[in-house]
């Protein structure tokens, strides 16, 4: 299974992504997680050690310039376009607990030429994690999904976007629902956390109307005594307890 994860910033992608992790790598799945975020915390919550060490993909230069054979010349800048990274997950990745991790970093922007060969070393390893293995696959996106191409889009067997209750939560989920739509994504979810009570839930359910509401994760303030004391989130009961109800609704669900 392929799943991304999506939506406003600070409202729990991470979060779901890292606890998902978990999940399907307790129910026996070997399972690699991605860090698409260019705010890279995946590693951090799932208590990699030394997480902050990680260095992204796009910052490895030297082997962005060995896989894509960039060079200049005269006439521009020239490099592969389907460069080799069969052999990048193994070799450029951390384990732990189970869980395999890779941190994808930026994709650049703009009409710099510079940055294409980083492009296209990142969209070759997207497409390879997610038509050429068979491992779990959990992407940590950024507010958008600029490292899903129309290609590798279709390959998400399901984009789950994370709201809490809050207009402008509402108001990304509805644009990122609107470029997965763009690119071929049709599976579609939504997860709302933060979640204080009914009243809350309701709300989410209603600007959300039409997707499918995998559950909710409860606002846990011990998750907020974690963090200022620098312990682990992932051990978060309140929130184990709500994503392994979400995980046993994706893994039920056939995917289409």
């Amino acid at each position: 299974m392929k799943i991304a994860v999506s939506g406003k910033g600070g409202v729990g992608k991470t979060l779901l992504s890292a606890f998902l992790a978990r999940a399907f790598a307790a129910g026996g799945n070997r399972v690699i997680a991605i860090d698409a975020d260019p705010d890279a915390n995946l590693g951090a919550t799932l208590g990699f050690p030394d997480a902050g060490k990680i260095v992204p993909i796009s910052h490895l230069k030297d082997l962005i310039r060995q896989r894509t054979g960039a060079e200049e010349t005269a006439g521009g800048l020239y490099f592969k376009l389907n460069p080799k990274v069969d052999d990048l997950p193994d070799d450029y990745s951390v384990s732990h607990d189970g869980i395999r991790l890779m941190v994808m970093g930026e994709v650049k922007k703009g009409g710099s030429g510079c940055y294409c060969p980083e492009n296209a070393l990142l969209n070759s390893l997207m497409s390879h994690l997610l038509l050429g293995r068979d491992d779990v696959v959990i992407m940590d996106m950024a507010a958008g999904i600029e490292h899903l191409s129309r290609g590798t889009a279709q390959a998400v067997d399901r984009l789950i976007i994370v709201v809490e209750p809050g207009q402008a939560s509402m108001e990304t989920a509805l644009r990122v629902k609107q470029l997965a739509r763009d690119l071929g994504i049709k599976e579609l979810a939504v997860v709302g956390n933060k979640v204080h009570g009914a009243d809350e839930e309701a709300y989410i359910r209603k600007g959300t109307e039409g997707l499918d509401m995998l559950g909710v994760i409860p606002y846990d303030p011990g998750l907020v005594d974690a963090q200022m004391k620098g312990l682990p989130v992932i051990r978060s009961q309140v929130i184990k307890s709500s994503v392994d109800a979400i995980y046993t609704k994706l893994i039920a669900q056939p995917i289409k």
